[in-house]
């Protein structure tokens, strides 16, 4: 940049600031003192300073020349700036690394301020890539250099684009951060783009997918760990719809294959699923991150969430419970109790049988078990206002007649909730199986 201002008295004075490769040359500097200018430079850079030289022109009373190459510049020196990485910025790269994120820096700053920045913040630079370096380069070998470099300096905008669009070439998928005019294209171009909302201009801001309120990287790697917690969330609430309905379905058909009354009325049903929906919407939902939430690699963009495995399970675990379920209504049937005893059993065993769903689904890699120690304030709601339902409606005769349900003595509770336990057992050892046999080993 080169400005003239006219002082007191109408004398112009020129004042140029830049890289200091730049103002060397409007400076014409000769092979001595160029040299001595990039050994400073290069002094200054390898501590992270950012580096702008200075140079001035005064040109008396006479009108500018119209280009900046023919002002009669002198360098007046090096101004060196001291931007330091914000807190968190190493064990945030170092989270990204650790999650198969490659950090790759882009800056038009120095090589050697570009390394220090980069040594600091963690990111890998053994191989370094210059703005002439890449203008050199075409298509095809940028595309294969591209994935082997993570620091690029003194970059253009122009060339911004050109790096992202060869990382999409190499099937990447690239987030990139921008906060200036000159980055619009660039996050434009990338599958997210990330626009700074504090110093962020309104280009860039419109040009990006995310806008971040507080410009903190940080930010984006919370981001992502958030972006993995309510896909695993989704998938465990898939795989438990799947799972309970297959015990519901089993228990309403049953009964009419044997041609006894029916087990599940309309109303009973109309109760299942006011447990049933909270649960996916609010209990599964507020599961904690999984613990290799940011240590397991990014699954691919084409990979299904109805996947197989995810499939088999629901099914495997909605067939064990339709077993624990139907076997209680089996046995009940067999004893030859009263229609509505049978139709208490099989429903307080489904109501059991779905938390014994819930605690398998809690977590991927956890057992079943520890699923009881695992904070999630909305499933004990979830299960306080299950067994004070169940409670009211079986301490309530009017309610409990009205409903087509029986007593129940304790040892016919007792007998539902084994159940339930048992098939928790089942559930925790198919899962195991499941685990091993998708990942080839491991252990809870």
């Amino acid at each position: 940049m080169v400005q003239v201002w006219r002082q007191e008295g109408g004398t112009l004075i020129a004042a140029a600031k830049g890289a200091p490769e730049a103002i060397a040359t409007l400076c014409r500097l000769d092979a001595a003192a160029s040299q001595a200018l990039r050994g400073r430079v290069a002094e200054l850079a390898q501590r992270g300073m950012r580096v702008l030289a200075v140079a001035a022109a005064r040109l008396g009373s006479a009108s500018p020349p119209p280009r900046a190459l023919d002002l009669p510049l002198e360098l007046v020196g090096l101004i060196g700036f001291v931007d330091p990485l914000r807190e968190g910025i190493p064990e945030a790269v170092r989270e990204c690394r650790s999650a198969g994120i490659r950090v790759v820096m882009i800056t038009g700053d120095h090589p050697e301020t570009a390394r220090a920045i980069a040594r600091q913040a963690g990111i890998e630079h053994a191989s370094l890539m210059t703005g002439p370096e890449l203008a050199a380069l075409d298509e095809r070998s940028l595309l294969r250099r591209v994935s082997e470099v993570s620091v690029f300096a003194r970059i253009t905008p122009e060339q911004k684009l050109r790096i992202v669009q060869a990382l999409k070439g190499c099937g990447e998928v690239v987030a990139m951060t921008g906060d200036g005019v000159n980055d619009a294209p660039a996050l434009k171009a990338a599958h997210i783009g990330i626009a700074m909302g504090q110093r962020g201009t309104d280009v860039a801001r419109e040009a990006a997918s995310l806008v971040l309120l507080d410009d903190d990287f940080n930010s984006i790697v919370r981001a992502v760990r958030l972006g993995r917690r309510i896909y695993d969330n989704l998938k465990k609430a898939v795989s438990y719809i799947v799972a309970i309905h297959l015990p519901i379905a089993g228990l309403a058909l049953l009964p009419i294959a044997m041609n006894r009354p029916l087990v599940l009325t309309p109303m009973l049903i109309a109760i299942l699923e006011l447990i049933i929906d909270p649960i996916c919407s609010v209990v599964l939902e507020a599961e904690r991150d999984e613990r290799d939430v940011m240590t397991r690699p990014p699954r691919a963009p084409a990979d299904a969430l109805l996947s197989r495995p995810l499939l088999v399970t629901g099914f495997l675990h909605g067939a064990l419970a339709i077993l624990a379920v139907c076997g209680v209504f089996l046995y009940a049937t067999a004893r030859g109790l009263p229609a509505d005893v049978v139709r208490s059993m099989g429903f307080v065993t489904l109501v059991c049988a779905n938390y014994a769903l819930i605690f398998a689904n809690r977590s991927f890699s956890a057992s079943a078990l520890s699923g009881f120690t695992r904070p999630n304030p909305s499933l004990w709601i979830s299960v306080a206002c299950a067994a004070g339902a169940l409670i009211a409606i079986f301490s309530i005769p009017p309610v409990r007649v009205f409903l087509h349900l029986g007593p129940l003595r304790a040892p016919q509770i007792l007998l539902c909730v084994a159940a339930a336990v048992v098939l928790l057992g089942a559930l925790q050892r198919v899962k195991r199986i499941v685990r091993q046999s998708t990942s080839g080993g491991g252990t809870d």
